[in-house]
């Protein structure tokens, strides 16, 4: 059988890594708010190219405690509009939903599956206060155009990061590019050329889920951002409303990314790029070799050379094909695990009833079509190899 995602061999591949930093954790014998902890958030801030970086319990939270700090700073309030794109995972408009703000669905771009920037302004109130861009299964979703309307409506742009760690886009894509700083507060040898999703945005979500590109081995997340103000709430909130110990200045949530799980984190992110990188080239092996005539494959700016283009992490492989629950079967019938990312859009859920009246055809379209096939740094060319064989045998019943 072909996992879809061989979780244990990812794990393995690190080792004996892992187990020296969980035992150097276990010695230490402090699992919260500690040294790896900062240290992690050190080294993750200078890899994503952002002043700040606040380590907190999951990506979820981490897209709370953005909008959370907003309005404690007086930017957003109660009723306010966050643009979000309607196919999303559904954590993007839980964080928004959770502050007691308004999602605004906008459909995606039907080649990309990305929020369609061309359709964000005409969705643009009074009382709309940020754009909630979502870098979705791993392709960084940018765009002059989508800063020069933030900047004509004074938006914050903030980032789901949660698919795309490692992704990065040329400044040229900016209008007016900002200076980027790494860790040492100096611009770094890729910016000014490449910048990386996490840093883009005014504020940006991280999820570290163990099948993520930069996986924990259990619930992790972060937040960057270049506001220092903003990560100070941030980091309070975090923490139960606390920056001083049994002193809160707000209402907060428990939200910390525990010591364990940052000592994981450190010894796999100076592997992240390369990783990345393989996962490229399976995408191109996927995409040279995929023939069927009634698949439709991930579309990118340069089909032949997907391994330069660095703007996609592939952290998913998703294909789309009018028969998909067949196809689905017919590879699991020959040991090919699949998945659906996502099986029901967010306006059809049943946590969101008063929607399910909405009519976004893309959106449905996306969904009911979309299938991902096994991708990672560690599946063999002969495994990716047989699915591609198999694919290509289909047929219809």
């Amino acid at each position: 059988m072909i996992k879809f995602l061989d979780i244990q061999k990812i794990t393995a591949s690190f080792q004996p890594e892992l187990s020296n930093a969980i035992n150097r954790v276990l010695k230490n014998g402090w699992f919260l708010l500690g040294e790896e902890v900062a240290e992690f958030e050190r080294e993750y801030a200078g890899y994503i190219g952002s002043r700040n970086c606040i380590g907190v319990a999951n990506g979820l939270d981490a897209l709370r405690l953005i909008l959370k700090a907003y309005i404690e700073i007086g930017i957003m309030k109660e009723g306010d509009e966050v643009i979000v794109p309607a196919n999303t995972y559904i954590a993007s408009i839980l964080a928004i939903t959770d502050n007691r703000l308004k999602p605004v669905l906008v459909e995606p771009a039907i080649n990309t599956y990305n929020l369609d920037i061309s359709l964000v302004e005409e969705h643009i109130s009074q009382r709309t206060k940020a754009i909630m861009v979502v870098h979705l299964y791993g392709r960084a979703c940018w765009s002059a155009q989508i800063e020069k309307i933030a900047r004509k409506y004074n938006l914050k742009i903030i980032e789901d990061n949660a698919q795309a760690a490692g992704a990065l886009v040329p400044s040229s894509m900016f209008q007016v590019p900002d200076l980027k700083y790494s860790e040492h507060g100096t611009r770094n040898k890729e910016q000014g050329t490449m910048l990386r999703t996490g840093s883009l945005g005014d504020a940006a979500g991280h999820s570290f889920y163990p099948g993520k590109c930069l996986g924990a081995l259990g619930d992790g997340g972060a937040i960057t951002t270049d506001d220092n103000e903003l990560a100070e709430v941030i980091r309070a909130l975090a923490n139960y409303g606390s920056a001083e110990k049994y002193v809160n200045k707000y209402q907060g949530l428990n939200s910390r990314l525990d010591e364990i799980q940052a000592a994981v984190l450190r010894v796999k992110l100076p592997r992240l790029d390369a990783d990345n990188q393989r996962r490229r080239e399976i995408a191109q092996l996927y995409i040279n070799n995929i023939t069927h005539p009634d698949i439709i494959l991930p579309q990118t700016s340069n089909q032949k050379k997907v391994t330069r283009n660095l703007d996609h992490v592939w952290h998913l492989f998703v294909i789309r094909h009018p028969n998909r629950d067949e196809i689905q079967k017919f590879l699991a019938g020959k040991g090919i695990q699949t998945l659906i990312h996502y099986p029901i859009p967010p306006h059809k859920q049943e946590a969101y009833k008063s929607w399910n009246r909405f009519s976004l055809p893309i959106t449905e379209k996306i969904h009911k079509e979309v299938l991902s096939l096994p991708i990672s740094q560690v599946i063999p060319a002969d495994e990716a190899e047989r699915i591609v064989t198999l694919i290509n045998q289909f047929r219809t019943l």
